[in-house]
């Protein structure tokens, strides 16, 4: 409000660093999965994470979904790749030739947890031997586990964000001392400074750092 007096351009706020609510029916279908961490690739157009989501009874976290966020426009879509390291359908082909008796959950249960491939794809899937699955069926299976697509319904908000995104536009404050370029001996540091840094203390150091530039000419 006080930039805003002193004819200072605001770029819009809104919760940063924050997990994703989702629409109901995905809500009620990941709920059984609440507590259970990945290690996956998250990424939008933007920006892509390797970390662990949560999975959690309002929806999703985890610092790759808190990283994420950051860069996620309302009404987008997310990819989440749940399996990143590995090439599902090369392993399963392989498996299939060397060991065609063998079940499905046995190879999956190795790199995911037992209720993760439940619901993504079902007790009769998983119960199958590998000699009956298709070439064409493993490929469908690699994709729902590798190109998840979803569409959060929204945030958790300011309740639970880390950060707040937006703020003073930078380029009205000098980058030395953060005094205004449009009135002398105001300063703007901080969470109202349009700057977001990544999970891992880069918000605490540049609550620091713009902190002390302010504070060498005050």
């Amino acid at each position: 409000k006080v930039a805003e007096q002193f004819d200072h351009h605001i770029w819009p706020t809104t919760a940063g660093l924050v997990p994703f609510t989702l629409q109901p029916d995905d809500k009620e279908r990941f709920a059984k999965l609440a507590g259970i961490a990945v290690e996956c690739i998250v990424s939008n157009d933007r920006m892509q994470f390797k970390e662990n989501i949560l999975f959690t009874h309002r929806g999703l976290s985890g610092p790759a979904i808190l990283q994420i966020s950051t860069y996620w426009i309302p009404g987008e879509s997310i990819n989440i790749n749940l399996l990143p390291d590995i090439d599902i359908v090369d392993l399963l082909k392989t498996r299939k030739l060397e060991h065609p008796n063998t079940r499905l959950k046995a190879i999956l249960g190795e790199l995911l947890p037992k209720r993760v491939l439940l619901t993504f794809l079902g007790q009769e899937t998983v119960d199958e031997p590998l000699q009956i699955i298709s070439h064409e069926r493993i490929r469908e299976i690699a994709a729902q586990l590798q190109q998840w697509q979803i569409k959060p319904n929204g945030t958790e908000g300011y309740r639970t964000a880390e950060v707040t995104l937006g703020g003073v536009d930078c380029n009205e404050l000098s980058s030395k001392t953060m005094e205004s370029s449009k009135v002398s001996g105001l300063y703007f540091i901080g969470e109202v400074v349009d700057v977001t840094g990544w999970l891992g203390g880069y918000n605490f150091q540049w609550a620091w750092s713009s902190g002390w530039c302010a504070g060498q000419v005050v």
